[in-house]
């Protein structure tokens, strides 16, 4: 099976400037998920889509591939994610004549994301002939006790629906996307366009390791929890 992987870098950032270069425990955030594909050996090869020639000559540091540069009109806020991976594999196709049988993207935004998480989910579509696996957490609020405020200023429940049980734990388990990993078919993602297309299962991870980098303060929570296991790592 020739897995693809593919991280997306553009240049610009609203929450932080510069994200995906912004130091986490004194390395780059993007080193983090190019360590973690590399040391996973279940990637055949891995590249970055990035507008950024600094980024770019960083992954290159790190071990990643960059045979091109994105272009901008594809590295904007309101670029869908989808968007960079359908460009990588065309430039690829046309470029190379490389077709992976299937293709994972890794955000950089998910640094505590392990080795260990990208076998797993591969391992887990290979079980299941899946053409898709995505990592999803459990959620910590349940939307059954979540609340809307009306126009004036009352609460008000957000479902309607009363509960089928009034202890938290009894409540039917529910999981939301923790973006640190998407696995497709390259078929299912040319024809659907997504990798939440049909028979797409869940590969489920802890809540310590799906921190998801958009603001100040997930960075500055990653790094305290990346410091906390490099201190226990030592001997």
């Amino acid at each position: 099976m020739l897995i693809l992987g593919i991280i997306p870098a553009r240049s610009g950032s609203k929450g932080i400037f510069n994200k995906n270069l912004a130091l986490l425990a004194n390395k780059p955030l993007i080193e983090y998920t190019i360590d973690a594909a590399i040391q996973s050996n279940s990637i055949n090869r891995l590249i970055v889509s990035t507008d950024s020639p600094e980024i770019a000559a960083i992954s290159q540091r790190c071990g990643a591939e960059t045979p091109f540069l994105r272009p901008a009109e594809i590295a904007q806020d309101d670029t869908p994610g989808i968007e960079p991976v359908l460009h990588a594999l065309e430039w690829l196709n046309v470029s190379e004549r490389y077709e992976p049988n299937f293709v994972m993207l890794l955000q950089p935004t998910s640094p505590l994301r392990t080795a260990i998480d990208i076998q797993a989910a591969i391992q887990l579509a290979k079980d299941k002939n899946a053409d898709a696996v995505v990592s999803v957490t459990p959620v910590k609020q349940h939307p059954y006790w979540m609340k809307a405020i009306g126009d004036e200023g009352t609460l008000k429940d957000f479902i309607l629906e009363q509960p089928p049980n009034t202890r938290r734990q009894d409540l039917p388990p529910l999981y939301a996307l923790n973006g640190a990993v998407y696995l497709a078919r390259r078929p299912t993602l040319l024809n659907h366009r997504t990798f939440l297309g049909p028979r797409t299962f869940g590969y489920v991870m802890p809540p310590e390791r799906s921190i998801d980098i958009d603001t100040p303060w997930d960075l500055h929570l990653a790094d305290l929890i990346i410091r906390e296991r490099t201190t226990d790592e030592v001997p």
